[in-house]
């Protein structure tokens, strides 16, 4: 199979990379790289079966010349991090919903089977103990721009269901609840690496909120089985699925669990989320997945906990901040 991974320069998108590539699949990733990095690709930069294009999703004769190229789409590029949807609104918009509707357009004057990624967002501010794919949305109001984002991947889902509809052609969208893993980086403020960052420089680690939120958890590799497994699962076609793991914790006790792994003594500290976002900022009490659906269609299960997915993004971490203290180190002669 010759896939193309729009986004795959990111975290989720380059593990998929080097996934099909491992197995024998050719790949072919664009990225404009405003979120992605090249070296997240470094393993598999040169191998005969990959090709990197940088580029924009939104670029409609780039996107139609791709398509030309592959069997299947795995579309993951969106705007990422709650920190990035709240500064860039409008970029978060326009990406999502504009270069879904490109993406979703070339694809079907081929006949490509498309993957789109969504996200746990769309459920909004959702009661449900455990989402289902066919709970209400609850979205607050338009003036808080956090919002934009989970409007933004709803319009998405709609794309894909409605060409499937209309056009017959094979869509299937995974819902992503909080994927994390090697790589991932906390700049636009993903949780769990912004934790880690912040012990391994030595505290505090800041948690937003009173910490009484809950969340789950996702390793990566799990995720990409079943993204690969979705697509290729024509009973599928046409559906949303939750993708993720259905153990919560709360945002308060994964900061200890990551304090207790890498420093006891470190400090915890709270920051309002007025500080730390924007004004009028709303959270959510708890954003955990119901995986029947996904279970039934392909026999998902998550494969690690969360101690084990912390080990390893700890040691990826503490990797790369050695490395960037070496590359910024003088050396003997006193250069840089």
């Amino acid at each position: 199979m010759r896939s193309l991974i729009t986004g795959g320069a990111g975290f989720i998108g380059s593990h998929l990379a080097e996934f099909l590539i491992e197995r024998g699949d050719e790949v072919v990733v664009v990225d404009d790289l405003s979120t992605g990095r090249l070296a997240n690709l470094d393993r598999i930069t040169g191998h005969p079966e990959f090709s990197f294009t940088e580029g924009d999703i939104r670029d409609e004769d780039l996107m139609a010349k791709l398509a030309t190229e592959v069997d299947r789409i795995f579309h993951l590029a969106a705007a990422v991090g709650v920190m990035l949807i709240v500064k860039r609104p409008v970029h978060t918009i326009e990406t999502n919903i504009q270069g879904t509707e490109i993406v979703l357009r070339c694809a079907a004057k081929h006949g490509l089977p498309v993957l789109v990624a969504s996200s746990s967002e769309v459920c909004g501010k959702g009661t449900g103990v455990a989402f289902e794919e066919e709970h209400d949305m609850v979205l607050g109001p338009t003036s808080r721009s956090r919002w934009s984002y989970a409007a933004s991947k709803a319009v998405d889902e709609f794309l894909a269901l409605a060409y499937h509809r209309e056009q017959g052609q094979r869509t299937v969208v995974a819902r992503f609840f909080n994927t994390i893993g090697p790589r991932q980086i906390g700049q636009y403020g993903m949780v769990v690496p912004r934790f880690v960052s912040q012990a391994l420089k030595g505290g505090p680690i800041t948690v937003f909120g009173d910490g009484t939120q809950s969340r789950s958890f996702a390793w990566v590799g799990d995720v990409i089985r079943a993204i690969v497994g979705l697509i290729e699962e024509p009973e599928a076609s046409g559906r949303v699925f939750n993708v993720g793991c259905d153990e919560e914790i709360t945002i308060g006790k994964l900061a200890e669990k990551v304090r207790d792994m890498v420093d006891p003594g470190l400090a915890i500290v709270h920051v309002p989320y007025d500080e730390a976002y924007e004004e009028g900022f709303e959270d959510l009490g708890r954003r955990v997945p119901d995986l029947t659906r996904v279970r039934e269609a392909i026999g998902y299960e998550p494969t690690l906990g969360l101690d084990e997915i912390l080990k390893l993004i700890i040691e990826d971490i503490r990797g790369r901040l050695d490395a960037s203290i070496r590359i910024d180190r003088p050396s003997d002669c006193g250069q840089w």
